[in-house]
């Protein structure tokens, strides 16, 4: 290996790192604030990759059918527990949530796709469709079962990833899709040639890692979420509705997923169950930090991305089992240093 190979397994190890990034902080998002080890989040990646894709081909993506399709079981479960516990308050907003905005999305996506708006218009519609799967699998699949042990959350996200999945195969189809670069343009950084699309991918991950951070330092609802990842039943004795917050947290979720698609589609071709191997990459990331270190999660997952590059070019045919492979000293570590705690039970 020469000096000019091992800058461009850098260039191709941070972008990837950078991706992997987002989906380690998702992942340790839902984790901290709903018990939630979310298996799911790749699906989020392949949707908004294979919706891009679709658009670009002037179709109407079936992510605009599945949203409308969900949002109404979503409904029919809301009404029926309000009137299970005879109440009204909840049912305005969500009709708006579940059926008025996927309406209007798919409105908006059959208007649209045949007419091949900019790329910008597409992205943002592409983030559009797929973000309000995030607080819709929450309602139907976390939030009836909040205060149920880890593991039983762990088995209904097992379950919420195959369904999507599977859903993913029948909206999109088998074949796999590839999007054109946003910037094919070359930038010289000394001795190096980034190309334009990496350094945009870098540059957009850390604009959203920033925006989270202040989100958390800022907003109302930012410091609700840390609050809520910090002590549950102390949010809500409070007075924070652990229900807004994990709604708000899958949502948070479904967005970081759906860009890391956008932003990965152009490096690698995207199938129907890409996204469970790239959110894998990113969850060895937040294990690095321990899932709890915001900071760490994100450099572990910078790791990874370093780690994959140099074992592509090394050992390609083992690069996966080399990367999933630093789970174990980082387990074994973690397990050597901490003590075991008992779960809290939400009275």
């Amino acid at each position: 290996m020469n000096f000019d190979i091992a800058l461009l397994l850098i260039q191709d190890g941070l972008t990837n790192g950078a991706i992997y990034a987002l989906l380690a902080l998702a992942i340790l998002l839902v984790f901290a604030v709903s018990r939630v080890l979310y298996v799911p989040q790749g699906e989020f990646v392949a949707f908004g990759a294979l919706t891009l894709a679709t658009l670009q081909q002037a179709k109407v993506p079936g992510t605009a059918y599945l949203v409308a399709g969900i949002g109404a079981v979503a409904m029919i479960v809301e009404v029926a527990a309000a009137l299970r516990e005879r109440r009204r308050h909840g049912l305005g907003p969500a009709a708006l949530l579940y059926v008025v905005i996927p309406i209007v999305l798919l409105g908006l996506a059959t208007w649209l796709a045949p007419r091949q708006p900019p790329l910008l218009v597409q992205v943002l519609l592409t983030l559009a469709l797929v973000v309000p799967l995030g607080p819709m699998t929450y309602r139907l699949a976390v939030q009836p079962i909040a205060n149920a042990s880890v593991l039983v959350l762990l088995f209904v996200a097992v379950a919420v990833h195959y369904v999507l999945m599977g859903l993913g195969l029948v909206f999109f189809g088998a074949e796999g899709w590839r999007t054109p670069s946003f910037i094919s343009a070359q930038v010289a950084l000394g001795p190096m040639t980034a190309s334009g699309q990496s350094l945009l991918v870098l540059a957009a991950s850390a604009v959203l890692i920033v925006a989270l951070w202040q989100f958390f330092g800022r907003a109302l609802w930012g410091k609700a979420l840390r609050a809520t990842a910090m002590n549950r039943t102390g949010a809500r004795l409070v007075g924070i509705p652990t229900e807004a917050s994990g709604r708000l947290a899958f949502t948070l979720a479904a967005l970081f997923g759906a860009f890391s698609g956008v932003l990965i589609a152009p490096f690698t071709t995207i199938y129907y169950d890409s996204g469970f191997l790239v959110a894998l990459k990113g969850f060895v990331g937040a294990v690095i930090g321990g899932m709890t270190s915001y900071p760490l999660a994100a450099l572990g997952a910078v790791l990874v991305g370093l780690l994959e590059s140099f074992a592509s070019f090394y050992a390609s045919a083992f690069k996966e089992v080399i990367v999933f492979s630093l789970l174990i000293p980082v387990l074994l570590w973690r397990s050597l240093l901490s003590r075991h705690v008992e779960e809290e039970h939400d009275e």
